[in-house]
């Protein structure tokens, strides 16, 4: 994980992105129990989010500096790394709100647990909502948190679904 923290310092310090943050099962791991995943997904601000070949600019910068590209991710030490470029105001804000943690020594920045929640919900996906619950089970994070987060995002009715299908209080 340092040489991806590594990695990702030096892809901003250059320019290639504008900034970043973890997020996905490996950063849940920073909230709750760890899970199994098979990569690592990083949210990136880049400079010309409009090209069609957005992440070119990053394969190429992995690739220069020895990590292979992998099909659709970029092999970073032991992990495949997927680079998903910022897609809603809502990963837009995931990033400029992440936290700055040390991860083996290296600063990396990672999703809020609220916004990793809410992220979740929008993608809907079963294992994203046992990721929602397994937050709300650490406590690191609360139903109102999540439900304030989601209704700034337009996700009001599909936090309130969730609220009832999963709990009965």
């Amino acid at each position: 994980m340092r040489e991806l923290a590594e990695l990702l310092a030096e892809m901003r310090d250059a320019g290639v992105i504008l900034d970043y943050a973890l997020f996905g099962a490996l950063a849940q791991v920073r909230y709750t129990e760890p899970v199994l995943t098979l990569d690592a997904d990083v949210l990136v601000v880049v400079p010309s989010p409009e090209r069609l070949d957005v992440l070119r600019d990053i394969y190429a910068f992995c690739a220069e500096r020895g990590h292979p590209i992998q099909g659709e991710a970029v092999r970073v030490g032991a992990w495949p790394t997927q680079f998903v470029p910022v897609f809603s105001d809502l990963t837009r804000e995931a990033v400029a709100e992440a936290e700055s943690v040390r991860f083996e020594g290296a600063p990396l920045r990672v999703v809020r647990a609220a916004h990793l929640a809410v992220i979740a919900l929008s993608v809907g996906r079963a294992k994203d909502l046992a990721r929602i619950v397994a937050l709300l089970e650490a406590g690191v994070v609360t139903r109102a948190e999540i439900e304030q987060l989601a209704s700034r995002h337009g996700l009001g009715d599909r936090w309130r679904s969730f609220a009832t299908r999963f709990f009965h209080d």
